[in-house]
């Protein structure tokens, strides 16, 4: 089978190899994959690959071998799975815990866009806590995470100023209910809960515009800047602030892909997707991801099982 491979050169991140078909785990299915999404932060482990690096997290398809232990989805059923690795190629092993049945209704394309950045906008909601009523400010919100927490928080009651760096990258987000601001100083506070995702000179910002005794939640450093922070300077800013640092990893995800399944079905939550097109354009797609040349995200087909 073919399976895209790290090459470490930064125009041309991947390349095809052909290799054996992966052999399952007795908890695991076979899935032939259709779809698959990449991450912006998958994009920064291929500039210095470690050996064995087989990316892709992201995908969905059709189940051609059943899992031995009898758990699981049976041979031809539509899934989305969210494997630790591996993704990035005609077919991946899935842990059973990790995917969720499509409906006819979700293409697969959609659900592809779905694990990464939708459980990630789960996850991180749950932690904010109840949003009715509460106003919420989220740094670095063009992306896919960005665009599934607006439609969520807005939908849950929460007035969301979101921050992204043009009008561009911001249309999608106002159309979903948000304020959009292109810079975290224009952001009128004070907010109930920050949710930071950029690092840099930025968090110190956002952690200013925080109501005393609110949250600032940090789930990412898009800049790649390392964040500096004075205590003195604290001192004259919010007071009794929380800062909480978050990462969305931790299986199982089966309960969390169906209930994001469920909201794409009841059109209560629409995966942004900037770029479709056929894997043979991974590289390119995966350099304009790094470069942020994509609003939301990116779906690549293999041409598999429909």
């Amino acid at each position: 089978m073919r399976r895209l491979i790290p090459t470490g050169e930064a125009a041309c991140p991947v390349a095809f190899a052909e290799v054996s078909q992966p052999v399952p785990e007795p908890g695991e299915v076979l899935v032939e994959v259709e779809a698959f999404a990449p991450n912006r932060g998958e994009t920064f482990l291929l500039e210095r690959p470690r050996p064995g690096l087989l990316p892709g997290k992201d995908i969905a398809g059709l189940v051609v071998r059943a899992a031995a232990d009898g758990t699981g989805p049976g041979v031809g059923t539509r899934v989305v799975g969210h494997p630790a690795q591996g993704g990035w190629a005609e077919y991946a092993a899935v842990p059973v815990h990790s995917l969720a049945v499509l409906p006819d209704s979700v293409d697969s394309a959609r659900a592809a866009a779905l694990p990464l950045a939708g459980i990630t906008a789960l996850r991180l909601l749950r932690t904010a806590g109840s949003l009715a009523g509460r106003r919420v400010l989220l740094t670095g919100a063009s992306g896919g995470v960005g665009h599934y927490v607006t439609e969520l928080a807005v939908g849950a009651g929460a007035e969301l100023t979101a921050v992204t760096a043009t009008p561009v990258r911001g249309e999608r987000l106002a159309e979903l209910g948000a304020h959009v601001v292109h810079e975290v100083a224009a952001a009128r506070g004070p907010f109930d809960v920050v949710l930071e995702s950029t690092g840099g000179s930025g968090l110190p910002l956002a952690l200013s515009k925080v109501r005393p005794g609110g949250m600032l939640v940090w789930f990412g450093q898009a800049s790649r800047t390392p964040v500096s922070l004075d205590f003195f300077q604290l001192l004259g800013g919010p007071e009794n602030v929380t800062i909480q640092h978050f990462h969305y990893a931790g299986a199982p995800y089966a309960a969390d892909l169906a209930a994001l399944v469920s909201l794409v079905e009841q059109d209560r939550l629409h995966p942004e997707i900037d770029r479709v097109t056929d894997w043979a354009q991974s590289a390119e797609t995966l350099v304009d991801l790094r470069e942020r040349r994509i609003r939301g995200k990116a779906v690549l087909r293999t041409g598999g099982a429909r």
